[in-house]
């Protein structure tokens, strides 16, 4: 097996124009391709696809429960979480502070949660790598 990338992450979603209107119009994320039951998010590495769920059996699981999490890059997550809450998203934790940088954790309309996460790049930490470094719930 010679995996070269992640392509994409697959949600699950129980309404897929609310979905799609949170992560498109809410969160700002562009669409790449849609079609009648898959919509594909983002502009160049790893899309987010929203697929909907299969109707015969209940959608229960939530972030807390089966440990999906979506880690997005914001330029300044205090102005991005400041803007989510006059839409009405909710704010699962708060900003955090750390070495490798700042995030928060908010909800989408299925519970998921999206971990936003602001980089800290100064020289002397240097601990940054090209891809995702975030923080999980806990």
């Amino acid at each position: 097996m010679n995996v070269k990338k992640v392509g994409n992450v697959i949600l699950a979603v129980r309404d897929l124009n609310k979905s799609l209107e949170f992560y498109n119009k809410i969160l700002g994320m562009p669409i790449k391709r849609q079609r009648e039951n898959w919509v594909d998010l983002g502009q160049s590495g790893a899309l987010l696809s929203l697929h909907p769920a299969d109707e015969s059996s209940p959608h229960t699981g939530t972030s807390v429960d089966n440990g999906i999490l979506i880690g997005l890059l914001v330029g300044d997550v205090a102005s991005a979480v400041d803007e989510l809450k006059l839409k009405n998203v909710r704010i699962h934790r708060d900003i955090q502070e750390r070495d490798s940088g700042k995030n928060a954790i908010i909800l989408d309309p299925d519970d998921y949660m999206i971990s936003l996460f602001e980089p800290n790049f100064s020289a002397e930490k240097n601990i940054q790598s090209g891809g995702y470094i975030g923080y999980t719930p806990a």
